[in-house]
């Protein structure tokens, strides 16, 4: 029951005075607000909302972070790709002195003068190499792999990257290495480089066996092919390069061979020859000879190379080089009389060339090459090794015509693998600016969506704040009428 006429205690005034309290916390929050721009500033404001703001608060600093570390590493890529396009520059200035020094026309001073160019050029490319730094990281000299950018705000928005060794001695040419099995006729002999001109059935036997080699390139692809036993170097260069796509592997035929030929006084060596593209397919014409000396048959050769597609030199050792530029079989067939003399390959056994022995099929030597490591399943149904070997940039030499020639095929490859590394950088930078674009289109959504859950709406709080002094006042005014009533109460006393 309410003390009606109470002095002791004055129930309008403690009303009042609850009212003014309230108002007056509403007045503080409301002030707070005003001066913060802040709905939410401490949990009490809001539980459920102080919660997702602070949600919102994580995310928008881990996205912010993330934009700085996605930045960082654009900026290391940037550094990355500026070292190997220097050191693309040098390698280009080494591709014109290896052409130049593979013309021929130098003396040998000038050569030598060109090969310590080379020294000096290479030095250059592996200095770039031990010395390109980002923030004292070393990029190139083979340490930097498998390194983390944080790229996102969460566990596991990571971009992974790895910069291959571009030191000189790390890039160039990988190339197979032949088996033991090439250069073969129709009758086996061993020896890389060998052959036995004579064979009983050469249709039956050759260099390369009935199979299936798979090659499995540097860039993780693979490819299978399918060799015969008659198979032709050029023929498994064909097959590899249309699968180059896939394996980041090519092939180069070649064929060629060394024949130690023995002439009978007043006789003709007698015999034809054409290229081959089996054992027994040819190509082209077949060439009739008839020589009495080695220069005779290299004259008399080289005189239908284009029909026959083979072109015939004397080497330093007065015997005779046959070669077929594409890498085409070779085949010889015996025309003349059993007198007439033999044909040898050097370092093989020697087999008369006669009526007895009178076919020969040369098989050439399917180099594989690439700028990356690669390795090749049963590699002896194509004639190679099952593991590649490198061919550096800092081992060439273009001291004499033979070394140019390598050395314009090493730098090609070393070309390749710097462009490799370098559009690989590239496209880790696209990726990463593009993920730089999306954190900093989610950076304002998130911006925008804590602001929603957590800024005051000042023209709505500003009202409010009006409301609560009016009310404040009005309790202010209560309680002092309150006071006036208990006052009169006291006039009753006698």
């Amino acid at each position: 029951m309410s003390a009606v006429g109470s002095i002791m205690t004055n129930t309008g005034a403690l009303q009042a005075l609850n009212s003014i309290s309230a108002t007056s916390a509403n007045t503080n929050m409301l002030q707070t607000q005003l001066s913060s721009g802040l709905s939410i500033s401490s949990p009490s404001n809001n539980p459920a909302g102080y919660i997702t703001a602070q949600g919102f608060t994580s995310q928008l600093n881990g996205i912010t972070q993330a934009i700085s570390n996605a930045n960082q590493g654009v900026s290391l890529l940037q550094t990355a790709q500026g070292a190997i396009s220097q050191q693309i520059g040098i390698t280009q200035q080494l591709n014109s002195i290896a052409v130049q020094a593979a013309n021929g026309t130098q003396t040998s001073s000038e050569s030598q003068s060109l090969q310590n160019l080379v020294g000096q050029l290479t030095g250059q490319v592996s200095t770039i190499a031990n010395q390109t730094q980002f923030n004292n990281i070393s990029l190139l000299n083979g340490t930097f792999s498998g390194v983390q950018f944080q790229v996102g705000a969460n566990e596991g928005q990571t971009q992974s990257l790895s910069i291959s060794k571009m030191t000189a001695s790390a890039i160039g040419m990988n190339a197979s290495v032949a088996s033991a099995a090439v250069f073969k006729s129709g009758k086996a002999s061993s020896g890389s480089g060998q052959m036995t001109v004579g064979a009983t059935n050469p249709a039956t036997v050759g260099a390369y066996t009935a199979g299936t080699a798979k090659i499995i390139g540097n860039n993780g692809g693979s490819a299978s092919i399918v060799s015969t036993t008659g198979e032709s170097a050029a023929s498994i260069a064909t097959a590899v390069n249309n699968l180059s796509g896939t394996t980041g592997v090519q092939a180069q035929a070649t064929n060629s061979v060394v024949l130690a030929a023995t002439f009978v006084a007043g006789k003709s060596l007698n015999f034809s020859i054409q290229a081959g593209s089996g054992l027994t397919g040819t190509i082209g014409t077949a060439q009739n000879i008839a020589a009495s000396s080695a220069n005779a048959l290299v004259s008399q050769i080289n005189g239908g190379t284009s029909t026959s597609g083979i072109s015939a030199s004397l080497n330093k050792s007065g015997n005779v080089v046959l070669s077929q530029s594409a890498g085409q079989n070779m085949i010889l067939n015996y025309t003349g009389a059993a007198a007439s003399g033999s044909l040898t390959t050097v370092g093989g056994t020697a087999t008369s060339f006669s009526s007895t022995n009178k076919n020969a099929v040369i098989q050439g030597q399917a180099q594989l090459q690439s700028s990356g490591a690669f390795s090749v399943t049963n590699g002896t149904a194509i004639g190679v090794k099952s593991s590649s070997t490198l061919d550096s940039l800092s081992a060439i030499n273009v001291s004499t015509t033979s070394g140019a020639n390598q050395a314009i095929n090493v730098v090609k490859y070393a070309l390749a693998a710097l462009n490799n590394q370098g559009g690989q950088l590239g496209a880790t930078q696209q990726a990463m600016t593009a993920n730089i674009n999306n954190l900093n289109t989610t950076s304002q959504n998130v911006t925008t969506a804590l602001g929603v859950v957590q800024d005051a709406n000042i023209p709505a709080v500003s009202n409010q704040l009006t409301q609560a002094q009016i009310q404040a006042q009005a309790g202010v005014a209560a309680l002092k009428s309150s006071t006036q009533l208990q006052q009169s109460y006291l006039s009753l006393l006698p």
